[in-house]
């Protein structure tokens, strides 16, 4: 799990986690988040919440609690 996401970094998604919600679960799913998926941190709000992400063509905001529960691999250093 990533503790930092940085605005301009790429990040591949290793795995997953825990979504309670099993139709939210699906949607993040059908938005392209999925393992092996790689996107861009395009925008992270003034309080570090929410983070704007580039993937597949488009901009997805995210809470960063809700993207902290996918194992990340920062590609880019």
């Amino acid at each position: 799990m990533m503790d930092k996401i940085t605005v301009g970094k790429t990040y591949q998604i290793k795995r997953l986690g825990r979504i309670a919600d099993k139709n939210y679960r699906y949607k993040l799913l059908s938005m392209g988040l999925m393992p092996g998926a790689q996107f861009e941190v395009t925008r992270v709000a003034p309080l570090g919440d929410p983070v704007e992400l580039y993937i597949n063509d488009f901009s997805l905001s995210l809470r960063l609690k809700e993207l902290l529960q996918f194992e990340l691999e920062a590609l880019n250093a």
